[in-house]
C-alpha cells in the first residue's frame, strides 16, 4: 500500500527489510487477508507531523 511508508507502524530493519509492526491476533489478522482493503485500517501518520498531532491533542 502506498501510504505505508508514512505509517508510524512502518519499519525498516539494518538489513533493508520493510514491515508494518501492527499487532494483530490471528482473527484480526485473517480478516484483514480476507478483505484486501484500498486502504490500512490500521495507518496511523508517523513521523515528526504525527508527533506534533500527540502534543497538539494533549494541549
Amino acid at each position: 500500500m502506498p501510504e505505508c511508508e508514512m505509517c508510524a507502524f512502518f519499519y525498516v530493519d539494518d538489513d533493508g527489510e520493510e514491515t508494518c509492526e501492527v499487532e494483530l491476533d490471528e482473527d484480526e489478522y485473517a480478516r484483514y487477508l480476507s478483505e484486501k482493503p484500498e486502504k490500512c485500517p490500521y495507518f496511523q501518520r508517523g513521523g515528526d507531523e504525527g508527533d506534533y498531532a500527540i502534543v497538539r491533542h494533549q494541549a
